[in-house]
């Protein structure tokens, strides 16, 4: 039986990512926990706003160390995401990087804006499928989902697919249990119901 876990990293979007699991027919809690997040089968990482306030609430409840030691599914969304890299530069003044949950190598930077490319890169894009995985299946590169955010993941060997904004930005990213994405499934239509539901299918 599948037992979804949603770490309340303190973001503004749970009640319409809890929805969208819910459509799915999967009832999600809201812990941080230790203990019951654990406890799941698979685990959400969701988030919105600053790395560092991210980080600080996670750490105050002492649940990076217990991210790390997961071995169930676990999906972190659009910050969450962000997190699992070793730093970002999201962080106030003066204070250096934050440094992150350090699952996936590099350090995430802020995005430059260009010629009709502001930032936040908010709105529909398409994804480029560069690696199948079980949570890609049946999302294609005709497919677009939705991104608001200002900072973007180092391209690597863990990334499974990019989004085109004036260069590759890596949208889909993996490594073991761990997987991540920057577009918001919970606000992706039919796409993003697809990969929630893909991930509650995962048993690694």
């Amino acid at each position: 039986m599948t037992d979804v876990v949603v770490i309340d990293s303190g973001g503004a979007n749970l009640a319409s990512l809890l929805y969208a699991l819910a459509r799915l027919g999967a009832r999600a809690e809201v812990s941080a926990d230790p203990a019951r997040i654990g406890a799941a089968t698979h685990v959400l990482l969701p988030g919105v706003g600053s790395a560092h306030d991210a980080m600080r609430r996670l750490e105050a409840a002492q649940l990076p160390e217990v991210i790390r030691g997961l071995r169930q599914p676990l999906l972190g969304i659009c910050l969450g995401m962000q997190l699992l890299f070793d730093a970002s530069d999201e962080a106030p003044a003066g204070l250096g990087p934050t440094r992150g949950i350090g699952l996936l190598p590099g350090r995430v930077t802020r995005m430059l804006p260009a010629p009709d490319l502001p930032v936040p890169h908010m709105g529909w894009n398409q994804l480029q499928v560069l690696r199948a995985d079980p949570l890609l299946a049946g999302i294609g590169a005709a497919d677009y989902v939705y991104f608001v955010h200002s900072y973007m993941a180092p391209p690597s060997d863990a990334t499974l697919a990019t989004t085109d904004y004036g260069r590759p930005v890596p949208a889909v990213v993996r490594r073991g249990n761990f997987r991540g994405v920057q577009f918001h499934p919970e606000r992706s239509a039919k796409v993003g119901a697809r990969l929630l539901a893909n991930f509650l299918e995962l048993e690694e």
